[in-house]
């Protein structure tokens, strides 16, 4: 289970969506809401079974959909 709230510490391997979201965001994406990473999940983005996501596994698979091209 994702351990996340107040201060508690972050698991990459484990984060909720709002909180990979939030993460994602303080990196620098402009544009990724949870609306979007759960769009991504529905169309095959990896997530672990609780719900979670690896933002490891999320990342690699980002870069999978970018070479593959529209």
């Amino acid at each position: 289970m994702p351990v996340t709230g107040h201060g508690a510490p972050l698991t990459p391997g484990h984060l909720a969506v709002s909180d990979a979201v939030a993460v994602l965001r303080k990196a620098g994406s402009r544009h990724l809401s949870e609306e979007a990473l759960r769009r991504d999940i529905a169309a095959g983005a990896p997530a672990n079974p609780d719900g979670t996501v690896n933002l490891l596994h999320y990342a690699a698979w980002l870069a999978l959909e970018a070479g593959r091209g529209d």
